[in-house]
């Protein structure tokens, strides 16, 4: 009788799809509360428990707009994008931490961005300096 051997497959949790989501919410999360520590304009509510769950509510809005509206957006502007040589993406950003404090105020979460030149592009910077970072420590799961 033979003993067949099967390749064991990664079991790394950085590789399942759901742990991915997981860690990038969180990393959404922590890059709002950063831009909300550092940027007066942008405020989350709450206290205790209640501030934990605003936030990470907010970033699950902040996470799906990503996913779904800003790859239109950047195809929509792809030209802006290419003459400004990407710094156009930085608007494109802000645009969605403004749609996400729109958004959490219909859904009544208590999640503002107050004005959309200073709040809302300096809170996309610190968000897309947080996010890089992440991206660069989350592996995407293909082999280098």
């Amino acid at each position: 009788m033979s003993v067949m051997l099967r390749k064991r497959s990664d079991t790394s949790l950085c590789h399942d799809g759901r742990m991915k989501m997981i860690l990038t919410i969180i990393a959404d999360a922590v890059a709002i509360w950063v831009a909300a520590y550092l940027i007066s304009g942008i405020e989350i509510g709450g206290e205790g428990t209640s501030f934990w769950l605003t936030l990470l509510a907010v970033a699950v809005i902040f996470g799906v707009l990503n996913a779904v509206v800003k790859p239109i957006l950047k195809l929509l502007s792809l030209p802006l994008i290419v003459l400004t040589l990407g710094l156009f993406l930085f608007v494109l950003n802000a645009i969605m931490l403004s749609l996400t404090s729109w958004l959490a105020g219909v859904l009544g979460l208590d999640f503002t961005v107050e004005s959309f030149f200073w709040d809302a592009v300096l809170g996309a910077i610190i968000v897309s300096a947080v996010s890089l970072v992440v991206d660069m420590l989350l592996p995407d799961g293909k082999e280098r």
